[in-house]
């Protein structure tokens, strides 16, 4: 499919239309709403928008039906464990608790907003993986009622090969981000490979390099190899410092 970049400004108009309701009387005729599910058809994209107050879907675009399988008037949170990829779903469920952390930060300033965007790969309705950008921007309202609401744009891009063992993932407030996916974008990543994270994560779980090396079939070598090669990159001055940075990025 031939990719149609358009402004997200687009978001930020439907939230105005609808936020004053508390999203509850989505019209499906109204041309912002047709404008939506249309840039949506033509760029393999949908939409979800939520309460997380409620843990509540709001607002799912029709595209998921084509892209996942999901009809929209039944999606519930369960779904995407379901076609997640078997090797992103530890992933998925970090990114899923990280959720609720950015929601209370959120909450917490009355008036805030933040943004957590990353890769993953889902099944289609044909059984095939495919690779997905999920924009996922939080925005704090005091009305109707006192809540963060959330919208996860999800994106195909498969036409984008990022390196091997390495994935896009950011989490902040520079809503600049919040745009139509483009490779600039798409090469935010945290800086170590999936092989670097799965170590890192034996670590904090306080196994020993040679424990790591039996249970990941690697030499005591590499492993002290990739441990100190995940220092240099990640600038922290210890293992601990890494620990927690990654625990607050949702990555660990």
């Amino acid at each position: 499919m031939i990719r149609k970049p358009y402004s997200y400004s687009l978001f930020y108009d439907f939230i105005e239309s609808y936020l004053p309701s508390g999203f509850s009387n989505i019209n499906p005729d109204d041309p912002i709403v047709l404008k939506l599910n249309e840039l949506m058809e033509e760029n393999d994209q949908f939409i979800t928008l939520s309460d997380l107050s409620q843990i509540k879907f709001l607002f799912v675009s029709d595209g998921i039906q084509k892209m996942i399988g999901v009809n929209p008037r039944e999606l519930h949170p369960g779904h995407f464990v379901e076609v997640v990829h078997p090797d992103d779903l530890n992933r998925l469920g970090l990114l899923r608790a990280q959720t609720f952390v950015v929601e209370k930060e959120v909450l917490e300033t009355d008036k805030g907003s933040a943004l957590v965007s990353f890769t993953i790969r889902l099944r289609n309705p044909a059984g095939e993986y495919n690779n997905y950008l999920c924009q996922a921007y939080f925005f704090y309202s005091p009305i109707p009622h006192k809540a963060v609401y959330l919208i996860q744009v999800i994106s195909k891009v498969d036409w984008f090969k990022p390196k091997k063992n390495c994935f896009h993932h950011y989490k902040g407030k520079n809503l600049s981000l919040f745009k139509y996916p483009d490779e600039q974008l798409l090469k935010i990543c945290p800086g170590l490979s999936q092989r670097e994270l799965e170590i890192i994560k034996l670590v904090e779980k306080g196994m020993s390099s040679k424990q790591i090396a039996e249970k990941l079939f690697l030499s005591v070598f590499t492993v002290n190899t990739h441990r100190a090669n995940i220092l240099e990159k990640s600038g922290k001055a210890t293992i601990s410092d890494l620990i927690y940075g990654l625990k607050e990025e949702g990555l660990l």
